[in-house]
């Protein structure tokens, strides 16, 4: 693995592609060497396949950023959620978050809007920062796309309890009817302005345009 990190940095470059024949070729005879270089990911190496990045081609990766100098004492330990996860707990993983992806909601095998594309659910790390000010890292599913968007997120469990804290007895209620559900339905006007939110300038323009009294 350490190997692989220093030939992805002399060799190929940050934002560079590479294919599974070229990391075979610069180290022959080594095993498993595919999975050596996937295990850099647990160090927040960031190496993009087709699943990421739809423009890459099955064999093709692409080599996005560096993560810790693992080749450095101290550096490649896996501790806690930090270590590989085997199948069964991944699968325990995505039936906690009810088999879908905790970012869009998308299920696995559903088509992205606008697109011919389906999700594949995976599992990601995720720093949250507990009451106190610790902060540790969990586990949660989201989908190929969510994914690679969210490494830089934190989950703020601390300022979400306080906030919840400030609700009226109604309104708590209401959540935790959400909350036991895990899900809420959204009215027409609600869905109607989330599409509007996700619109481009020009064309929040004419949405606006169009709510103007005649």
């Amino acid at each position: 693995m350490k190997r692989v990190a220093l030939w992805l940095l002399a060799e190929v470059g940050e934002g560079h592609e590479f294919t599974k024949d070229e990391l075979r070729q610069a180290f022959p005879g080594v095993s498993q060497i595919d999975r050596r270089m996937r295990d850099l990911r647990d160090f927040d190496w960031r190496i993009d396949t087709n699943r990421e990045d739809p423009t890459l081609d099955m064999n093709q990766h692409r080599f996005v950023k560096a993560g810790l100098p693992v080749w450095e004492k101290g550096q490649a330990i896996r501790t806690g959620a930090s270590a590989a996860l085997g199948a069964a707990r991944r699968r325990e993983v995505i039936s906690a978050d009810g088999n879908m992806c905790r970012s869009c909601g998308i299920t696995p095998g559903q088509t992205y809007a606008g697109t011919y594309e389906t999700a594949q659910l995976d599992i990601a790390r995720r720093e949250v920062r507990l009451p106190g000010g610790a902060t540790e890292v969990q586990l949660v599913t989201e989908c190929n796309r969510c994914r690679v968007g969210g490494k830089e997120l934190v989950a703020d469990l601390d300022s979400l309890l306080r906030n919840m804290k400030a609700l009226s007895e109604f309104e708590s209620r209401v959540l935790a009817g959400w909350v036991v559900a895990d899900k809420r339905d959204f009215s027409a006007v609600e869905q109607l302005w989330s599409d509007y939110r996700s619109l481009p300038a020009e064309a929040r323009a004419a949405v606006s345009d169009n709510l103007k009294p005649s």
